[in-house]
């Protein structure tokens, strides 16, 4: 096999026709880069430098190898920028999971950030199944947006903002009213239930605990939308969170809560042993900003 670095040095010998320039300029001495030279032609089996005078010139072999050299050169100093950029941030590829109801607010305004900063950072935006976590645990996914606290093996959280329900009526309901409304205002009404079961239910469930109530509920729905037309049509209420009121009916009525207030935290959550990225934290910096706004 042939050594890079030889064939480097034939280069410069090539370049400046002399080996005393090539190994002034490479910090060797003469016999140093005669040497290896001489190995380079023992590893090629052939002659790869003729004397010319008080000079050297490359035989066609020599030739040959040195442009190959300069290549290879080319083509390291290019990883090296290449990697200085990785390392900087200013490429990367990021892999982000998220869920519905935090894609306008969150992640849209984020990744707008990011492009705007550091266009060389590629985002692939997948929506999340049930429980993507197990996509960050094992490396298939940078980062993921997840509902509720705890700890997860493997997988840090990054808290971005607490979402907080809101009440969702009929407008002629007796309640709609009232500017605020406490949750055990609601305790003895029908509700239309607005979450699968998870963290998003639980949170709903364990403010009512705390308020010394458990919902009855008459129907389920799949999604805030839907839930809204059932609470339109008069057959119950609904508790929905703030993110998830981008489209409201327009025959339902939204109050905020109070005594306790229902709260989803919202968490970005990303591998516990990644290696450090600069572009990943930008990104949980822009979603934090998001959050914030």
């Amino acid at each position: 096999m042939l050594d890079v670095r030889r064939m480097q040095m034939l280069a410069a010998v090539v370049s400046t026709g002399s080996v005393t320039a090539a190994a002034a300029r490479l910090g060797y001495t003469p016999s140093a880069i005669s040497q290896q030279v001489a190995a380079l032609e023992k590893e090629a089996g052939t002659e790869l430098l003729e004397r010319v005078g008080r000079g050297v010139r490359p035989t066609a072999a020599g030739l040959l190898l040195t442009e190959h050299a300069d290549a290879i050169g080319r083509r390291v100093a290019e990883a090296e920028t290449a990697l200085a950029d990785l390392l900087a941030g200013r490429t990367a590829r990021l892999s982000v999971r998220y869920f519905a109801t935090a894609g306008a607010r969150l992640v849209a305004p984020a990744v707008a950030r990011l492009r705007s900063e550091r266009p060389g950072v590629r985002i692939e935006l997948k929506l999340a199944g049930p429980d993507p976590l197990p996509d960050v645990r094992e490396g298939r996914a940078d980062l993921a947006l997840v509902v509720g606290p705890g700890d997860h093996d493997g997988v840090r959280l990054l808290h971005l903002l607490d979402d907080p329900y809101l009440a969702v009526l009929p407008k002629a309901h007796p309640l709609a009213a009232r500017r605020t409304l406490r949750l055990t205002d609601l305790a003895d009404e029908p509700w239309v239930g607005s979450e699968w079961p998870g963290p998003c239910l639980d949170a709903q469930l364990g403010a009512c605990a705390a308020a010394g109530f458990q919902p009855r509920f008459v129907v389920d729905s799949e999604d805030y939308a839907t839930a809204q037309g059932f609470v339109a049509a008069g057959l119950g209420v609904t508790l929905i969170p703030r993110l998830g009121l981008g489209g409201r009916h327009p025959d339902v009525v939204v109050r905020p809560l109070r005594g306790p207030e229902p709260t989803r935290a919202i968490q970005a959550a990303v591998r516990e042993t990644a290696s450090p990225q600069s572009a990943l934290e930008a990104f949980v910096a822009a979603l934090r900003e998001a959050a914030a706004s």
